[in-house]
């Protein structure tokens, strides 16, 4: 009996191409007979089908109602032949060109990376400057762009001659090269601004060490060089004169601005509206610039903080009659509390002139509500009240500032001459020997509008001193008036 021949596949429909695709499970080559003759003849058959499943391409038999046979070769490559032998489908024409257009592509890639890396390294040349390396960095970036260009022009006019996996190869290996030596850069870097950072915080960091070491105490800064070290060779009270006043309070003056930001601080924080706590203080002031607010927080210290000077101790100690005071016990205490921390002697001296005359200015100066917004409780007066004094920033400043008028009382009864103060009433005339203007701005009386423009006083910042027959001019701040013309 000749041999029987029996291919057994079975058929699934694909979703992808919208055809039926056959997968060969298993083929059995049966024979019946194991004579000559149908050896010679099974030999012949089996040829015939190993020269059909050897094929590289698979075959498709597709019909009119879109369901095809695929016969599948052992290599899983195929060819796809339509009913209509005008639509023949085949891939393995277009397979090269495809393998050298993704070979082309990767090339592409690759010379793009490597021009980022020469652009890099360029950039990294720039700062500190290296010639060479700018050189050998311009030199990549021309080459990859003639590469590019060579790789254009050979794809217009069609001809690329590729090897599809030498070229895929060495693209790979270029673009992981040139990916290397980005992030080599890149790490040299961030090294560069690890160490530029590193010197700037040593530098900033010296500089913290030695102002900290010079600020090491409030009474050294103010101290050690400034106007209040000259009275350190003094011992004799009639060697005192009115520029060793002028001194004191020129020092006085720059710790009230000092509390007086501090102060604005704390409304700003608070929500405080400063124009409407300005014009409380002087309802009349008319202010050129916003910033000049200032200076009416700054009268309100001052005359807070001054009232009673003409006195001894403030109004505050004994009554003592003014023929019967003492210099030198005056001159004492200011020797001795013009170094001294505020702090450390009110706690040293709790029961003091000094230490009431602080607890009085507190309490006038820093209103219960004023203090409650910018706290949120009274602790400070409270403390206050029980003989203590706070340990907070706030009123540091404001002990700091104080010591400095405690100071100039202190001096001002030292001297055997009379003192007094004085301020300037509102919308008085400008006067040079008695007045200074705080603002910068320049006014001068003239004409504006045919109207007269008039320079008067709109309040007084500092009051004025007379010593004897010496005079220290009070500050205050001035506006113009203008007086409209007389009509006819």
């Amino acid at each position: 009996m000749d041999p029987i021949f029996e291919p057994k596949a079975v058929f699934s429909r694909s979703k992808s191409c919208n055809s039926t695709t056959s997968n060969i499970n298993h083929i059995n080559l049966n024979s019946n007979n194991n004579n000559g003759g149908g050896h010679s003849h099974k030999s012949k058959l089996t040829r015939t089908f190993q020269k059909v499943i050897n094929l590289k391409p698979s075959t498709k038999f597709s019909s009119n109602n879109g369901i095809g046979i695929c016969v599948f070769p052992s290599q899983n490559k195929f060819e796809c032949y339509n009913s209509n032998p005008d639509q023949k489908i085949t891939s393995r024409g277009n397979s090269k060109q495809k393998a050298v257009l993704e070979a082309s592509v990767a090339k592409i890639f690759a010379s793009v990376t490597a021009i980022k890396a020469a652009y890099a390294e360029l950039q990294m040349a720039q700062n500190p400057y290296n010639n060479g390396a700018i050189q050998a960095a311009d030199e990549s970036i021309v080459e990859e762009l003639r590469t590019l260009s060579e790789l254009k022009r050979k794809f217009l006019k069609k001809e690329l001659d590729l090897s599809p996996q030498i070229t895929l190869m060495l693209a790979e290996i270029q673009e992981q090269q040139s990916l290397m030596k980005t992030y080599e850069i890149t790490i040299k870097k961030l090294e560069s601004d690890v160490e530029s950072k590193g010197l700037e915080i040593d530098s900033l960091l010296n500089q913290f060490n030695d102002r900290l070491a010079f600020n090491k105490s409030p009474e050294r800064k103010l101290n050690a060089s400034g106007p209040l070290s000259m009275f350190d060779n003094i011992n004799k009270i009639s060697t005192l004169n009115p520029s060793h006043f002028l001194q004191v309070l020129h020092k006085a003056l720059r710790s009230v601005r000092s509390f007086v930001k501090l102060m604005i601080k704390e409304m700003e924080l608070a929500n405080w509206d400063l124009d409407a706590a300005a014009k409380a203080i002087e309802p009349g002031a008319v202010f050129v610039k916003q910033k000049q607010r200032c200076f009416a927080f700054e009268s309100f210290v001052c005359r807070t903080v001054l009232e009673g000077f003409n006195l001894h101790d403030f109004g505050l100690g004994k009554e003592v009659k003014p023929g019967r005071t003492d210099p030198g016990k005056h001159f004492n205490e200011f020797k001795a509390l013009k170094s001294a921390n505020p702090k450390l002697f009110l706690a040293r001296n709790p029961d003091s002139s000094f230490g009431k005359f602080i607890r009085t200015k507190y309490l006038n100066l820093v209103h219960a509500k004023m203090e409650c917004s910018f706290f949120g409780n009274l602790n400070q007066r409270k403390i206050l009240s029980a003989n203590g004094f706070p340990d907070s920033v706030f009123f540091t400043a404001f002990a700091e500032m104080a010591k400095r008028f405690w100071l100039l009382n202190c001096l001002g009864f030292s001297m055997n001459q009379d003192i007094s103060v004085f301020e300037v009433k509102r919308n008085c005339r400008f006067s040079e020997v008695y007045m200074e203007n705080v603002s910068d701005e320049s006014l001068f009386s003239g004409e504006y509008n045919g109207g007269e423009v008039d320079i008067r006083v709109s309040f007084t910042v500092v009051p004025g001193f007379k010593i004897d027959k010496t005079v220290i001019q009070s500050q205050v701040y001035l506006s113009p008036v203008i007086t409209p013309p007389v009509s006819r």
